[in-house]
């Protein structure tokens, strides 16, 4: 083949990239596929395909699954393990720790048992020196040879490792949240939506509502709590949820059915808004608590001031005055217990000793703001205990008034909320910890989906396209636009039965496929279907059907790739082999006339010349004292004439068999028949007194009588045209090698061949008959000179021709002869 013709034979390998690159370098003649010269066309559109996509894709070829890949899937293979050196590997070699998973999906593609489709599986490769937890989305394809049958599987895939690690992690967060919120030792509840629908209640939650899990999970908290209605938390909800600020609250009296009747109880509580992965709010999470007990201890302060403070001293709560200015006056039993310090070392030193000293200055400036406005003290701070460990406190301070409303005292409690402080700062890190998961998946979504779409839009050898349960096109990428003429506007919204001819459509065609794609997961046909314009394409179609996570039909993938091409190459194959199966009987028939012909010359024509030959024979034995000179020369005439249509008529019969004989092909050493020749020839080789060389002959895969005919014109052929001048000199020999080694453009370079050379010391011919005397009756020198019909070195040519061998010849006037023959090697 030349250079030409292989460019044009490669052209679907020309593409730019890494993979098209190595596709072109690899020496596929060492692979079961053989040399890429010999590929078939459907391998070589489905390579160009592959190759051309930016969408991953793999390809198992042939009976021993040859792999294949583009540059979109490279990046999956890791930086150190499989590329390159699976381009070209078996499957079973190529994916040995995997096999055992895909090899049952292969042989269900390949049994014709439909596509496969699979979505984020745990498929582990070995990639970057290590074996790794990999997950894919992927489908399983057929695709078929050029006679239409299965002959492997194409692979479209996506890693989606990132995509479930993230998701893993976010549901792991989420448990680690629900648990904590489960076992915290303060009340939770988290509302869901406009309609605050209950998601979660903990035991302590649902101990405070009087209520059981039944009563409130799945159902608004304020239809499952009507009596809350009436008491402003609906409005709370609303303004929590509607702008996002925290809402506060301490002793909050709130009225509550509880064992069939309204209690009254008083709360410490906040409400949260809860935000999505968009940052958008989408519930609210209620923490509180109950401090009924404590609200009565306050109640108990109002009582006189002896009665305050010895039930102040038994009180396990810090209980302090001030008087109106904000001077602290007054600190019950518990302040000294828990600080170790007695009342001389605090009025000495003052009580702020025992906060923390990161929260002096703003518990000074919230006590000053509330002393001087009038309102209630509520301050979180850390008091330090008599073993030095700081725990957190709630402290707040009511003021007492006079009946003009002038502050007469304050009062105050400082509680120990140290273990929902940690629990409220683990529950706070852990709701930020997931909302961060939350936005990093929602982005590695929309990334991965993003991705998705583009390798989709970059596809256009493929119409692939989304259809609701319906049929109604919801997606169309740049490939559907390519096969089927319309924009995304002008068909998304419509129903794919646009596609289909109206015969199509009045048999149901679209609603059958659709029917069998939702009852047995996948659909494939082909048939004609129609652009936009009105033109006709032969299609290749796969619907398959679409799940959620709950297994319920949502809607159909439709994958449509356009055949029209390989359909007419299909249908002019099939009218060529009719032609050529005519043109066979034709063959046939000139055939079995040749044979007659033959037989009529070697019976018919033959026997006239016989008997001729005879007849001249006897007049001039008996007649001739009766024949003049010139009747007898006239009788040698007629003789040789006889004699040399016998040569003709031998010589077109040994042509012709080259055509009829039946070829029985062995291997066999040449210089065995050349010694057959040679003994044959022995009486006309002494005669010129001629020598023979031979200088080694290879073995070849010959049909033995035709190359004894070949030896034998040829040998007869240099003792025809030997020199009178000087003694005949016959150089016979042979060499194996590449076709690249010798001086011949017809062979083809990485093939081995034989070059047998028979030279000779002869007459010699003019260069410019080399190709000229192959030709039948072609003489190049005068009857009465030499001898012979002009048929022998056709026969020869044809000989090599009948072993797919090539004949040369070069001639040197009074120098010699020499032919070229080139045979096949046996082992190509």
């Amino acid at each position: 083949m030349n250079n030409l013709s292989q460019n044009i034979s490669n052209e679907f390998i020309s593409v730019s990239g890494e993979m098209a690159q190595l596709t072109r370098e690899k020496d596929w003649s060492k692979t079961p596929v053989g040399d890429i010269d010999s590929w078939q066309q459907s391998l070589r559109t489905l390579i160009g395909i592959v190759l051309n996509s930016r969408f991953p894709m793999f390809l198992f070829w042939g009976p021993e699954l040859i792999c294949f890949y583009n540059d979109a899937y490279r990046p999956s293979l890791g930086k150190t393990g499989k590329h390159p050196s699976i381009l070209g590997m078996r499957a079973e070699e190529a994916w040995i720790e995997i096999w055992s998973i895909i090899k049952p999906l292969i042989d269900q593609v390949l049994s014709g048992g439909g596509a496969t489709w699979s979505e984020d599986q745990l498929i582990p490769i070995f990639r970057n020196g290590k074996i790794e937890d990999v997950y894919w989305t992927f489908g399983y394809s057929p695709v078929n040879d050029d006679t239409r049958k299965i002959a492997g599987v194409l692979v479209t895939c996506t890693e989606t490792t990132e995509k479930v690690v993230t998701k893993q992690k976010l549901e792991e967060s989420e448990r680690r949240l629900r648990s904590l919120i489960l076992q915290a030792p303060v009340s939770i509840g988290i509302f869901r939506g406009k309609d605050f629908v209950t998601e979660m209640a903990n035991a302590r939650a649902l101990q405070m509502w009087g209520r059981t899990e039944e009563e409130v999970i799945d159902k608004p908290i304020l239809e499952a709590m009507p009596e809350l209605k009436s008491q402003g938390i609906s409005e709370i909800l609303e303004g929590v949820y509607n702008t996002g600020k925290i809402y506060t609250a301490a002793e909050l009296p709130i009225q509550l059915m509880r064992n069939g009747k309204l209690e009254k109880a008083y709360m410490n509580f906040s409400y949260e808004p809860l935000y999505n992965s968009a940052g958008t709010i989408n519930g609210v999470m209620a923490v509180g608590s109950e401090v009924t007990e404590q609200v009565a201890s306050h109640k108990l302060v109002e009582e006189s001031g002896k009665k305050f403070q010895l039930l102040a001293d038994f009180m396990p709560q810090h209980i302090w005055t001030a008087d109106p200015q904000g001077n602290l006056n007054y600190f019950n039993q518990s302040v000294f217990d828990y600080s170790g310090l007695t009342l001389e070392q605090i009025n000495k030193d003052g009580w702020l000793q025992i906060v923390h000293p990161d929260d002096r200055e703003r518990n000074i400036k919230e006590w000053m703001e509330a002393v001087r406005t009038g309102k209630d003290f509520l301050f979180e701070h850390r008091f330090r205990r008599h073993d030095g460990e700081y725990r957190w406190q709630l402290s707040r301070a009511i003021p007492q008034r006079d009946d003009n409303g002038n502050i007469q005292m304050w009062v105050g409690t400082s509680t120990d909320i140290q273990e929902q402080k940690i629990f409220l700062d683990e529950l706070e890190k852990q709701v930020k910890e997931r909302t961060v998961e939350l936005v990093q998946l929602n982005e590695s979504l929309k990334k991965s989906e993003e991705r998705y779409h583009l390798m989709v839009e970059e596809v256009q050898d493929y119409a692939i396209l989304y259809l609701n349960r319906e049929g109604i096109v919801e997606n169309w990428n740049t490939g559907a636009e390519k096969i089927k003429g319309y924009k995304a506007v002008e068909i998304i919204g419509k129903s794919f039965s646009n596609f289909y001819s109206e015969g199509d459509r009045e048999n149901k065609l679209p609603q059958k496929l659709l029917k069998m794609a939702a009852e047995q997961g996948k659909a494939v046909q082909q048939g004609w279907r129609v652009r936009k314009d009105g033109t006709l394409f032969w299609a290749s179609v796969v619907i398959t059907a679409v799940h959620n996570e709950k297994k319920e039909l949502i809607g159909f993938s439709k994958v449509t790739h356009d055949l029209t091409a390989k359909k007419e190459a299909d249908d002019a194959l099939k009218d060529k082999k009719l032609e050529l199966e005519q043109k066979n009987r034709d063959l046939e028939k000139m055939n079995k006339e040749l044979q007659s012909f033959a037989y009529i010359s070697s019976h018919d024509l033959q026997e006239p010349l016989r008997k001729i030959q005879t007849f001249a024979s006897r007049i001039t034995e008996k007649e001739k004292d009766n024949l003049s000179e010139n009747g007898k020369d006239l009788f040698n005439r007629m003789q040789a004439s006889a004699e040399r249509m016998q040569s003709l008529i031998d010589d077109l019969l040994a042509y012709s068999r080259t055509h009829t004989l039946e070829r029985d092909f062995q291997i066999i050493n040449l210089g065995i028949v050349l010694e057959k020749v040679i003994q044959d020839l022995n009486e006309e080789i002494q005669q010129k007194n001629a020598t023979i060389d031979n200088l080694g002959l290879c073995e070849v895969n010959i049909i033995p009588f035709q190359f004894r005919q070949l030896f034998y014109n040829l040998i007869s052929n240099s003792l025809k045209f030997s020199s009178p001048e000087r003694s005949l000199h016959i150089l016979i020999k042979s060499e194996i090698g590449k076709g690249s080694k010798f001086d011949n453009r017809n062979l083809q370079s990485d093939l081995n061949y034989c070059h047998i050379s028979v030279a000779d010391n002869g007459i010699g011919y003019e260069s410019q008959y080399n190709e000229k005397i192959f030709e039948l009756f072609q003489r190049l020198h005068g009857r009465n000179e030499y001898r012979g019909t002009g048929i022998g070195l056709a026969i020869v040519k044809r000989i090599v021709e009948n072993h797919n061998g090539i004949i040369t010849a070069n001639g040197n006037p009074g120098k010699g002869a020499a032919f070229h023959i080139y045979l096949p090697a046996p082992g190509n």
